[in-house]
């Protein structure tokens, strides 16, 4: 079965939103933000202590796009995936690619200074969330007059860049939420595994 490790809020909202979109079969496995530092145990799974983490039998990945990617292919097949042999094709990967290379990144330098290392850096917080802000362009122009990002129906692209504008949500980057990206994610994320996906937490054991 397989087996995947996540946060709250944390980019394993991709590959649970995935496999819940795909009704897959899995273990999910929820810990403390970070679990590096509060389950040190987890080391012995994943040494990186990176969030997510996916066993599926031999199969390990640490990526949260990768592990969607992975999901749609081994287990498809599923609307969710452009295939090779569709026109948008190559617009899906470069959204899969951006979705973390040119949105994300930014987004956790905000997480760290704000929430983690509150004080360190807020100097930091200002300029990399203007800097996201600034790399939403493409995002908010490509989305006019469409519903979807890629061949006019819902795919994992929208899975993946759209966990950007739910972090940013959640690091309260108000500018991000322009017409066409707020009218986008207000319909993602009105979808029944997306609201599944958001719905599981860390529960101590006793």
């Amino acid at each position: 079965m397989i087996k995947l490790y996540g946060t709250e809020n944390s980019r394993a909202v991709r590959p649970i939103w995935t496999a819940e979109e795909m009704g897959l079969d899995y273990e999910l496995i929820m810990m403390p933000f970070p679990p590096r530092v509060f389950m040190k145990e987890y080391l012995d799974i994943n040494i990186l202590g990176t969030i997510p983490y996916m066993i599926d039998g031999d199969i390990k990945m640490t990526e949260s796009v990768a592990i969607s990617q992975y999901f749609v292919e081994r287990y498809g097949p599923t609307d969710l995936q452009v295939t090779p042999d569709e026109k948008d094709y190559p617009m899906y990967l470069n959204w899969l690619y951006h979705s973390d290379a040119t949105l994300t990144f930014p987004q956790t330098v905000v997480l760290r200074y704000k929430f983690q290392e509150p004080g360190v850096a807020d100097a930091a917080i200002d300029g990399y969330s203007r800097w996201f802000v600034s790399r939403l362009k493409l995002l908010e122009e490509s989305l006019n007059n469409k519903e979807y990002l890629c061949s006019n129906r819902f795919t994992i692209a929208d899975i993946c860049v759209s966990y950007a504008i739910n972090l940013a949500k959640t690091l309260e980057i108000k500018q991000a939420l322009k017409p066409n990206i707020r009218r986008w994610s207000d319909n993602l994320f009105s979808r029944p595994a997306f609201l599944k996906s958001k719905s599981y937490k860390y529960e101590p054991k006793d």
